[in-house]
């Protein structure tokens, strides 16, 4: 363990209580960061010793199949405040949480505010600033649709970055950060404009079918209860139950594909479930591919799929002497096989993989 400059650093750290999957994988080099100046304090650190610099976050969106070796950064940087005079409008508040905020803990914190608009991503694991990396979105609303802005330091030259919500450059689970700076920063806070009148979004269909038609709308603290109702119903707490949550995005794809795999499968009487993009692309559910081929509730090893949940791989560590990781990756790697044989529709992994799938 090695002090320093007023934060420590550990070494060969077991990562296993910091990942969501609880896969027992270890860092070489080990940080907390609880304040600001503490960012440059590691990138210093990680330079004089030659270190990888690797932000983990809340570990909830990982899959550590290997060990780490650099300096791996948790992030704990923490606060919530209202920006003063950030907007002409009456109506909306622009919010700043810190990149080490539990993020449904963020979420339920605005609501009692009377600041709306986050109410359908509650329960989402994770914290304030990897929801950005992923552009996490559940129900019909995505983290894009409110970011104004966030900060971030440039790993290499400890430049302080400022991005507009176009140049984290969101996409569906995907930013910037997923992409041409993957790697290269560390967000450090990210700025929110919410509203001050409520206005909920039932789009999505469970969230429709959850409230009976009535003339008056819910309130947003109802429909954050309802998401997190919903949610817990259909998936499992990683505290019992180690998992990333989905594994797999839904595949978006050209009404060309979904012609052609509604042609081939048109005698075996199946209905392909599919959702219109404004685009003109198509989004086809990730739980009903891996469900039609048979992976809902199936187990190997100390591994399996949810048996509630398709999109699910769970690990039950109960099994002495497995090796977990590699049995996920195992079944993961066998059910992108099934399901591009079966449909021809290659399923994108959502978490990040340390290691080779």
């Amino acid at each position: 363990m090695t002090e320093a400059n007023s934060f420590t650093v550990e070494t060969d750290k077991c990562l296993q209580a910091l990942n969501s999957l609880a896969l027992p994988a270890k860092a070489s080099h080990f940080c907390t960061l609880s304040q600001f100046h503490h960012v440059k304090q590691a990138l210093d650190f990680a330079t004089d010793n030659d270190l990888t610099v690797i932000p983990l976050g809340a570990g909830s969106n990982i899959v550590l199949a290997s060990n780490l070796t650099g300096l791996v950064l948790s992030l704990n940087l923490l606060g919530i405040t209202k920006q003063k005079g950030s907007t002409s409008n009456n109506d909306t508040v622009d919010v700043t949480f810190g990149a080490g905020e539990n993020w449904h803990n963020a979420v339920i914190y605005t609501l009692k505010q009377g600041w709306y608009g986050l109410e359908n991503l509650s329960l989402i694991p994770g914290n304030s600033g990897a929801a950005a990396i992923q552009n996490i979105g559940a129900y019909g609303v995505e983290l894009a649709d409110v970011l104004v802005s966030l900060k971030a330091v440039d790993i290499e030259s400890g430049a302080l970055l400022n991005l507009t919500n176009q140049e984290c450059k969101f996409g569906y689970r995907d930013s910037i950060f997923k992409q041409s700076l993957k790697d290269k920063c560390i967000i450090t806070e990210i700025t929110l404009r919410l509203t001050k009148t409520p206005m909920v979004n039932l789009d999505y269909p469970a969230l429709r079918a959850y409230f009976p038609e009535s003339t008056t709308l819910p309130s947003p603290l109802l429909v954050s209860d309802a998401v997190c109702q919903i949610r817990r119903s259909k998936l499992p707490d990683p505290k019992e139950l180690p998992n990333v949550g989905s594994f797999f995005k839904n595949p978006i794809v050209s009404a060309e594909t979904l012609g052609r795999i509604q042609k081939e499968h048109s005698a075996l009487d199946i209905e392909l479930p599919f959702y219109p993009q404004d685009d003109g692309s198509i989004k086809i559910p990730a739980a009903w591919l891996v469900e039609y081929c048979h992976f809902k509730g199936f187990r190997r090893g100390s591994v399996g799929v949810h048996k509630d949940q398709a999109l699910v791989l769970v690990n039950y560590n109960d099994v002495e002497g497995s090796d977990s990781a590699s049995e996920i990756l195992q079944l993961a790697r066998e059910i992108q096989r099934s399901v591009k044989t079966e449909f021809g529709i290659d399923l994108e992994v959502e978490p990040r993989i340390y290691g080779s799938l």
